[in-house]
């Protein structure tokens, strides 16, 4: 069994601590400890987590340090128990550069560890919303934009709330194998597991903000599987629209039709095997192109247009 200690704050965010947790749990082959230098603390969603267990001297070697983000990080985080967990990172600096311990930050947990100098000379990211933060308050660090988790060395950080399962399942795959990430991704319905360099802002979340059910019903069943050979009609009636009409509100609410939003899902999933391993054929027909050649026009165009 591996240990896993996660880092346990008042105002820990409910799902960074809970999403990683369970997908660990799903595997059989992690102990998961919940550490603190408070016996309980209250989650951004108001439900309190107690029998925290106090920060250990010395983790056990090949463990994670897994330090979940918080509401209002810019309060949260200065906290005499912050504070505190701070101290405590120090002292696992040693193990971390050497690999007896892995650090892994979601979403603002990169602010704390890059309080604790555990970010200085590494490649990192965090969630949007505050990685102009880290960028002033870790200036060693080297931050990286619009991107889902970054891996440098044994340092992993994460953007927001749900890429943390997208990064739990990375470590899943590098220490249990493909088939043990892909097991927990069935079982907790997880359709895609997006890859480190994916921007956050990819196919798959770009064309998201918008509260139309029938468009994101479309969208759900193209994400599922875009290496299938949808047809407008076909997608529309399991919307339970017309074809005319989907086509219209995908103009109105994304701003791009409905083959363009399927060939940029197709043109994900080949960036993803070709960065996986696969040559170019393989990987365009693997995303539902009939050849390499049709897979390096769509990325063509795609450029010309952007």
């Amino acid at each position: 069994m591996q240990d896993v200690y996660f880092v346990t704050l008042p105002g820990v965010m409910a799902l960074d601590l809970v999403g990683p947790a369970e997908a660990l749990r799903l595997t059989g082959q992690f102990r998961l400890h919940y550490i603190s230098p408070l016996t309980e603390a209250e989650t951004s969603t108001g439900l309190k987590v107690g029998g925290l267990q106090p920060l250990p001297e010395r983790v056990a070697d090949g463990s994670l340090i897994i330090i979940p983000g918080v509401e209002h990080s810019a309060e949260n985080f200065v906290t005499p128990a912050a504070l505190q967990v701070r101290d405590w990172l120090k002292t696992q600096k040693a193990a971390i550069e050497s690999g007896a311990a892995t650090l892994v930050c979601i979403c603002s947990g990169s602010l704390l560890a890059g309080h604790s100098g555990l970010l200085d000379g590494y490649q990192c990211t965090t969630h949007h919303d505050v990685i102009e933060r880290l960028k002033r308050q870790v200036p060693r660090a080297q931050v990286k934009d619009n991107r889902i988790f970054v891996e440098d060395r044994f340092v992993l950080t994460s953007a927001g709330i749900t890429a943390g399962i997208d990064l739990t399942l990375h470590i899943i795959s590098r220490r249990l194998g493909a088939q043990a990430a892909l097991d927990v991704a069935r079982e907790m319905v997880v359709y895609f597991r997006r890859a480190g360099d994916d921007p956050q802002l990819s196919p798959w979340l770009r064309y998201r903000n918008h509260l139309h059910p029938a468009v994101h019903r479309a969208q759900n069943l193209m994400a599922a599987a875009p290496e299938s050979a949808w047809q407008v009609d076909e997608i529309a009636a399991q919307a339970h629209i017309s074809g005319r009409h989907l086509t219209r509100l995908f103009r109105q609410h994304l701003g791009i039709s409905v083959r363009d939003y399927h060939e940029q899902l197709r043109i994900a999933v080949a960036q993803q095997r070709l960065q996986q391993g696969l040559g170019i054929e393989k990987a365009a027909l693997a995303a539902g192109f009939s050849s390499g050649r049709q897979l390096r026009r769509a990325q063509e165009r795609w450029e010309k247009m952007h």
